[in-house]
């Protein structure tokens, strides 16, 4: 072990001696991303919340024609704007953005109204448009209360009780927890803690290999007495290093900034105490070896160090492949996904942001089957560093 401790020594004291790239690292990654995600938390809930209280305006073509739905309307804080649009002047509002949506009364209102018939109504909106579709959705609503209300109306004057159309009755009973909620809006914490942490090995990664040679400095390297493969070992180990660094801060500045969050307001509890957080950091840290080697093993392929760049940046994509499907399909914690490093890590912190206890069997499984993957990917590092071809 002392030829793997002294490179890994020599590697990390070299990263530090550079302050300027090291103070950079720690603060663009573990200090940088918590902020950012908390802020895009945070001003996400600030824009939802000011939709939702703000008075919802619409445009109304021929509002003369329904004057007891233009009252309802205006009853419920609805802001009308009056407009005399055709139907090719309606789609050409919405479409440029003149007004959010077009509520058209058609001429034939009126008769089937008076006639007990289903009274028309065209409603124009862009459903490609995001930014409507709340207020879409909140006078869809409007539009079916007053509906329903008039159906009952209808039915009391035939001497119809209303109340026979309600064959059921369904109760809504939430059994999520304050905490569980909170995953809706965290879901994707996992993947900002993976890809910061590999970020953070990569450029120790990437010159095990392909700087070295660049800077001629590999062959008189090769050259110690000292195992070849005891060399590389060193420096996968001092990547991890600077990797179970960067997690760690990472994880805690996520703590610490996402109790600003706001997210109380919406009823969510952020599940990140100080057990929450080293539970956290213990779940993710045997992905340290596992991308160290995995990235080495990328840059050893590579000519040059701006190909390994290239080759390393897009190999960090792969650990968050199996995290895409996890919304995409709607997958569960089982045996079989805890053998999925990167998805078994998800799985294991979505169960401490939702305070909801670990399963031994899924721990062991996530644990041990990333751990083997690693040390099987380091192995296959130190026999690619015992090549004569490492050299160019």
């Amino acid at each position: 072990m002392t030829p793997i401790l002294t490179v890994m020594r020599k590697e990390i004291r070299e990263t530090v001696r550079d302050r300027r790239s090291f103070l950079a690292s720690l603060l663009f990654g573990p200090l940088l991303v918590p902020a950012t995600f908390a802020l895009l938390i945070a001003l996400t809930m600030r824009h939802d919340i000011a939709q939702t209280d703000a008075p919802l305006e619409v445009a109304v073509s021929h509002s003369d024609r329904a004057p007891n739905l233009m009252a309802r309307l205006s009853e419920q804080g609805v802001t009308l704007i009056r407009t005399q649009l055709d139907d090719a002047g309606a789609r050409e509002a919405v479409r440029t953005g003149r007004f959010k949506a077009v509520l058209l009364i058609p001429a034939a209102y009126g008769r089937q109204m008076r006639s007990a018939g289903p009274a028309p109504l065209r409603l124009y909106a862009d459903s490609s448009d995001v930014s409507t579709q709340r207020d879409t959705t909140r006078l869809r609503l409007l539009l079916a209360q007053y509906g329903s209300t008039l159906a009952r109306l209808r039915l009391m004057v035939r001497g119809v009780d209303p109340l026979l159309l309600n064959a059921v009755a369904v109760e809504d009973v939430d059994v999520a927890t304050a905490a569980d909620r909170s995953v809706v809006v965290l879901g994707m914490l996992t993947v900002l803690i993976v890809l910061t942490m590999l970020m953070a090995g990569l450029h120790l990664a990437i010159d095990a290999t392909a700087g070295e040679r660049e800077r001629g400095s590999l062959e008189p390297l090769l050259t110690v007495p000292a195992p070849r493969e005891q060399l590389i070992y060193g420096k996968i180990l001092a990547a991890c290093a600077f990797m179970l660094l960067t997690l760690s801060l990472t994880i805690t500045a996520l703590a610490a900034v996402l109790h600003f969050a706001g997210l109380e307001r919406l009823g969510m509890t952020v599940n990140l105490g100080p057990a929450s957080v080293l539970a956290a950091i213990a779940c993710c840290a045997p992905l340290a070896p596992l991308g160290a080697a995995f990235m080495t093993i990328v840059a050893a392929y590579t000519r040059s160090y701006r190909e390994a760049q290239t080759y390393v940046g897009l190999a960090l994509l792969v650990p968050t492949v199996p995290l895409m499907f996890v919304g995409i399909l709607g997958l569960k914690a089982s045996g079989w996904l805890m053998l999925v490093p990167s998805l078994g890590q998800h799985f294991l912190v979505t169960r401490i942001l939702r305070a909801e206890p670990i399963p031994p069997l899924h721990l062991l499984l996530s644990f041990g089957m990333t751990l083997v993957l690693g040390a099987l990917l380091m192995w296959i590092a130190g026999r690619l560093y015992r090549r004569e071809s490492l050299l160019g």
